[in-house]
């Protein structure tokens, strides 16, 4: 366990309660997770130039293009967080993502979409949870 990891969380709740971004929250939950589990994060809120959509979390695992999407609850919510990514956000975040691998000149065949979903401070992480196409 990284010996600052006490130092970030503190940072994380105060940031929270001042400015009360929940999602901000999670995408630096989220981050952190990926870091921990050897991704390397190289991008967030990445928008492609003309605008039209958003991706989260852009990372690389080995030879492998990531794009993750982060969405929050709070720990008290009815809701699964994952739950909010129905086909027209799937389309959105698709286009955007092509974007980014054309820019990049990275390899279509290696790209996938993973999902984190946190509730509270839990993260359920879920790998290649749609297809790059369709």
């Amino acid at each position: 366990m990284n010996p600052l990891a006490p130092l970030y969380t503190l940072a994380d709740r105060i940031r929270y309660r001042i400015h009360g971004n929940l999602g901000r929250h999670g995408e630096d939950l989220a981050h952190r997770y990926l870091r921990r589990n050897g991704y390397t994060v190289v991008a967030r809120n990445w928008r492609p130039p003309g605008g039209g959509g958003e991706i989260d979390l852009v990372a690389w695992k080995g030879d492998t293009l990531v794009f993750i999407e982060v969405k929050t609850r709070a720990a008290d919510s009815p809701s699964a967080p994952e739950r909010a990514i129905d086909p027209d956000k799937i389309i959105a975040l698709r286009r955007t993502a092509r974007s980014y691998v054309r820019r990049a000149d990275a390899d279509p065949s290696k790209v996938r979409f993973d999902v984190a979903a946190i509730s509270g401070e839990v993260i359920e992480y879920f790998e290649d949870a749609f297809p790059f196409s369709a």
